[in-house]
């Protein structure tokens, strides 16, 4: 066995063929371009007998992209395997893929071939190949279905025709890990020139195991692994190829040292790329390239991180092209992450008291909204450091309207010591708070502006609203941070009302 492992990527070829995934022939040539980027050692371009445009695009990245094998599948017929060579001829190395059935249910109800006609169609095929690349690759769809005799024999009359690949496809997602990695070493034990060639696999997604049956067959012997960037793929996908390179990378102990030549610090940069072309969006919890793959919210995760990385992260996202770690800020959050994000912010010497009353303020938002950003809590501690000697403050409130435009108002106003309460109605119930507000606190005083923008993007996002209220020559201003629009509103004319009284006292 060799102490290296063949990184074969088909993004451009397998996974191309995900419902909606089609790509432009220039789309493909960026792809490609940075799959070499990344370090694939081949990277399958596509099918070149399928379309004169999947032809065309073939050639192109053949003439166009240097420093991995360009690989190009084909049926076992002479037309395929002649596309095939048209579309590779150009590379700086090139590989001829052929492939055909060969469990029984492909055998009777796809190809309507005795076991005979496949071999012999195997055969011809690699022979053919042969002539034009010295690179031949040769796979037994459906090997994991495949009856283990028969699938010894077909590999035996490919590798003696010339193949210096095989590859024993979990087409389906069928296999489990053990089975996978007895079929390896059956192979390598019973057939005759195994030891000669590359054994490769290629897994599919459907029961969620495509990762764990490749990871299982290259501990097995296997030494090359077919996989898409993203696990994109027919059906539920492929074998990710981010996830097999980690792995073998954070797990060197386990695999032997057994790590490919794929520069780890252009997977996330390559997996943006795929997405961004393909319109296949990446899961948030997927695994090295998900949005939360390095994102931490619960409060014990976050101190543990603060304290050592090594606790919640078994790789640093600087080794998959990503600047760091996020300590996602959410009601699961403690007081370590909160103030760790606040010394980031440049908040360092706001006092303990201060940040425990902050830190209320801030699982009050987190109840209302999934994430708290950045400017959330920069929301907060702005308004927190606005002056609390009011006279007026508000208790509660409430509001409602129709589609009329008719609203009615209630709200509870704390004024020196007692609550007071009124009621009022308003074009909508911003202004019917507002005249109930100045129902209990008179002063003559007039609304002239109302702005209103929004702390952070999204639907959850805190609203800020900005008012601007004239009482007699003077002009008062007042801000107001909330989940809720109104709130934020009553807030805000709050504010000002109270900055008005406050000014017209020391005046007095």
């Amino acid at each position: 066995m060799s102490d290296r492992l063949i990184i074969f990527d088909t993004t451009l070829r397998d996974g191309e063929q995900s419902p909606g995934a089609t790509l432009t022939s220039s789309e493909k040539l960026e792809t490609a371009r940075q799959l070499a980027k990344l370090g694939v050692d081949v990277m399958e371009a596509g099918f070149p007998a399928a379309s004169p445009g999947d032809l065309m695009a073939v050639q192109m990245i053949a003439r166009e992209v240097k420093g991995v094998t360009i690989a190009a599948l084909a049926r076992t017929n002479e037309h395929d395997v002649t596309k095939a060579w048209e579309g590779v001829r150009d590379a700086e190395s090139a590989r001829i893929h052929t492939f055909i059935a060969t469990s029984p249910v492909h055998m009777k109800y796809k190809l309507r071939k005795s076991p005979d006609e496949v071999v012999e169609a195997a055969r011809a095929a690699v022979t053919l190949a042969k002539r034009f690349v010295d690179d031949v690759e040769f796979s037994a769809e459906d090997a994991t279905r495949s009856e283990w005799d028969f699938l010894c024999r077909i590999v035996a009359v490919a590798i003696e025709a010339g193949a210096t690949t095989i590859n024993l496809p979990d087409t389906v997602g069928y296999t489990t890990p053990e089975e996978y990695a007895r079929l390896i070493k059956h192979i390598r034990a019973n057939v005759p020139g195994a030891e000669d060639i590359v054994l490769s696999v290629h897994c599919h997604n459907d029961l969620g195991m495509a990762t764990a049956n490749t990871l299982s067959a290259i501990d097995a012997g296997a030494r090359q692994a077919e996989v898409t960037v993203n696990g994109i793929g027919e059906r539920a996908g492929n074998t990710s190829l981010e996830e097999v390179v980690m792995a073998l990378h954070t797990r060197k102990d386990f695999f032997g040292g057994l790590v490919p030549r794929v520069d780890t610090k252009q997977i996330v940069p390559t997996s943006k790329l795929v997405s961004h072309l393909t319109g296949i969006l990446v899961q948030p919890n997927k695994a090295i390239v998900g949005a939360n793959a390095f994102a931490h919210e619960a409060g014990i995760h976050q101190d543990g991180m603060l304290k050592n990385r090594d606790t919640y992260e078994i790789m640093t996202p600087q080794s998959v092209g990503l600047e760091m770690s996020r300590l996602v800020l959410g009601k699961h959050s403690g007081r370590a992450g909160f103030t760790a994000r606040l010394n980031e912010l440049g908040f360092d010497g706001i006092p303990k008291d201060k940040i425990n009353e902050l830190y209320q303020r801030f699982i009050e938002l987190s109840d209302r909204k999934k994430t708290v950003t950045n400017a959330d809590i920069i929301a907060i501690i702005e308004e927190d450091a606005q002056p609390k000697d009011d006279l007026y403050v508000l208790s509660g409130w409430r509001a409602n309207s129709g589609n009329d435009g008719r609203a009615e108002a209630w709200v509870k106003v704390l004024i020196e010591g007692v609550d007071r309460e009124a009621s009022a109605n308003g074009n909508g119930q911003i202004d019917a708070l507002f005249k109930a507000i100045d129902k209990l606190i008179p002063g003559g005083c007039s609304l002239e502006s109302f702005h209103i923008d929004a702390v952070t993007p999204g639907e959850d996002a805190q609203g800020e609203v900005s008012v601007r209220v004239r009482c007699g020559e003077h002009v008062y201003n007042g801000r107001g941070v909330a989940t809720d629009i109104v709130e934020a509103s009553v807030r805000a004319y709050m504010k000002a009302l109270n900055r008005g009284t406050v000014v017209a006292e020391v005046t007095a």
